[in-house]
């Protein structure tokens, strides 16, 4: 562990602008990115899940993206694992990390340093729990570890990493043998809620010009597995929904994937603000000028 080292996260919603914000930071600090985005560590799908163009990531260098196929397993343990490795060695190099993203639990494992291996193997529980189905250990998860795993898709589906967390949620297991291994400053975007709506809805209508139903067609008509586009929500799902005449029409189709992206987007927010610790900046201000303030007062 070196708590010298010194990590920056940018989070926030969908929409929110953090990824943006992200690439100014890292170009004015010399930095490089990991993206925090269970979604984006896999390959394809770029319009789908909102990941930085190529013209973008040449600004800055981009970690953390196209690191799986779709349907391939890949959880928090994982990106937990690949950052620990990846953050000293852009610290070594004389840059600044920064975590950029918007799925709360990838953040947290990084910045709270989760124990990943709280609670010692039980082979008697395990032989037990092998047993039940998936949704019967969802059953046995408290509701925080639940609501959590409901942010990974890979997990919801990986029964061996259930199996774990049931085995640490018996055995007492909790937030306080974490483990922060780096000094983070957090910042966050936000606007009101009446702009992040509209936000939404024009970065989704910009997103569907570009190709984004095309992305989901293109993976369909290669043999790719429907079930993979279910299990990974919003716009994979509504898209695939939208292409087997699950809608009346385009407009209808529209709504219901708008509605969705504002839902969850309330949830992100919801995680982030349990975090005190993260220092919000006011979209409607002069916020890239603030975080660089904040930033050069934490590096110094």
């Amino acid at each position: 562990m070196d708590r010298k080292i010194k990590l920056i996260t940018v989070v926030g919603t969908n929409a929110s602008g953090k990824s943006e914000l992200g690439i100014r930071m890292a170009q004015h600090f010399n930095g490089e990115i990991l993206s925090a985005d269970s979604r984006q560590i896999f390959r394809g799908f770029d319009l789908c899940c909102g990941k930085v163009t190529a013209e973008e990531r040449a600004l800055v260098p981009h970690h953390m993206l196209d690191l799986r196929s779709l349907g391939e397993s890949y959880s928090v343990a994982d990106f937990q694992s690949e950052c620990y490795r990846l953050i000293p060695e852009i610290h070594g190099r004389g840059r600044v990390p920064f975590l950029v993203g918007g799925t709360g639990l990838y953040v947290s494992a990084v910045v709270q340093g989760y124990n990943m291996m709280q609670g010692e193997p039980d082979p008697a529980l395990r032989a037990e729990l092998e047993e039940k189905s998936l949704e019967e250990l969802y059953a046995l998860l408290p509701p925080p570890t639940l609501e959590a795993l409901m942010e990974n898709p890979s997990d919801r589906k990986n029964k061996r990493r259930l199996i774990r967390l049931v085995e640490k949620a018996r055995a007492g297991g909790s937030s306080e043998g974490n483990q922060p291994r780096y000094d983070c400053l957090q910042l966050g975007l936000t606007w009101p809620m009446e702009v992040l709506q509209q936000r939404i809805d024009l970065r989704l209508e910009k997103r569907l010009q570009e190709g984004m139903v095309d992305e989901v067609r293109d993976y369909l008509r290669d043999g790719g597995d429907p079930q993979a586009l279910i299990d990974l929500g919003l716009e994979y799902r509504f898209i695939y929904r939208y292409l087997t005449g699950c809608y009346a029409d385009k407009a209808e189709f529209k709504a219901a994937l708008s509605t969705a992206i504002r839902q969850f987007s309330k949830r992100q927010l919801t995680w982030f603000r349990r975090d005190k610790s993260i220092r919000w900046l006011d979209g409607s201000s002069d916020y890239h000028a603030e975080a660089i303030r904040l930033t050069e007062e934490f590096l110094q």
